[in-house]
């Protein structure tokens, strides 16, 4: 079996930033120089017995790290980190993760992603402190991606679910409940505008992006195929931003399996083949938002 000696060396960075220490503080807990953990994660060679210490230190297994069969991942740290890596050799990207594509939201979203993730964050969560710190490296990751993909322009194929559409509409973008109301009217301002500007690209019809609308319910894990010059890959996540995000618990997989992409390709052909396309999706989202519009009326009447 051979393997990429640079994709070891993404894995060991993004475990490495979901641990919460530093390069100074591994390097000295598994007994080498800085630099030499650095070389490691430009995937240079090195010992079997430093990638064991590493993989006890981390808590990840040597398989995961060499990427052999499946990897399992338990931080959100690390996903986006996995994500970002295969996103910058990625040509073609198929995305099923709502409600919303990260890649393809507004400058707007990424304005308020912040204040939904610490939300999302319990204030009586035992190491709140870590989880806060970990809320901000994800922030720097997402900006990475964001400009990576602006950058590059890789095709992206995007699903949705109508259904949480309508229910990011309903409820608005929100890291938990019990808001103070003017505070929800706003995420309900930004939602809608969210929602306005996926039926502006979907009647724009960019280059390099297709977005589906699918009026069924979707999977509630999200997952997206990766292809690169040399392979493909799947993601399957817990981890999700938006409405009701999660950022803390569950445990994401990456796989090159023929049979996983199979199996997931076929799923997305499916849902393609009955999603809404154009301008028919795009005055369907449009209807959406204005139903929705309708019903904050008549409540704030009330």
């Amino acid at each position: 079996m051979s393997f990429r000696y640079d994709d070891i060396g993404n894995r060991l960075k993004a475990f490495r930033l979901a641990s919460g220490l530093s390069a100074d503080e591994i390097a000295r807990q598994i007994g080498i120089s800085r630099t030499a953990l650095y070389r490691c994660e430009k995937g240079e060679l090195t010992k079997i017995e430093t990638l064991d210490k590493l993989s006890e230190l981390l808590g990840v297994s040597i398989p995961s790290l060499l990427g052999v069969g499946i990897e399992f991942i338990s931080s959100a740290v690390a996903y986006f980190e996995r994500l970002r890596q295969i996103e910058e050799e990625a040509q073609h990207i198929v995305v099923l993760a709502g409600p919303l594509s990260y890649l393809l939201a507004s400058d707007g979203f990424d304005q308020v992603v912040e204040q939904i993730l610490v939300e999302s964050i319990p204030k009586d969560l035992r190491d709140r402190a870590r989880a806060l710190a970990d809320v901000e490296t994800i922030l720097s990751i997402l900006k990475q991606r964001k400009t990576h993909y602006r950058q590059r322009r890789p095709s992206v194929v995007n699903l949705i679910s109508g259904l949480e559409i309508e229910r990011l509409l309903r409820n608005g973008f929100i890291g938990r409940a019990l808001l103070p109301h003017s505070e929800q009217e706003k995420r309900l301002q930004l939602a809608r505008a969210e929602v306005l500007h996926f039926a502006d690209l979907l009647a724009q019809q960019p280059i390099g992006v297709q977005i589906g609308v699918v009026r069924d319910a979707l999977p509630q894990t999200g997952f997206q195929i990766f292809r690169t010059a040399e392979r493909r890959l799947l993601t399957l996540s817990p981890f999700r931003l938006g409405e009701n995000p999660n950022v803390r618990v569950g445990v994401a997989m990456i796989t090159s399996a023929d049979e996983a992409l199979m199996l997931h390709d076929r799923a997305i052909n499916e849902m393609w083949d009955s999603a809404l396309k154009g301008q028919e999706a795009c005055a369907y989202l449009h209807d959406l938002v204005a139903a929705t519009d309708r019903t904050n009326r008549l409540r704030i009447a009330k």
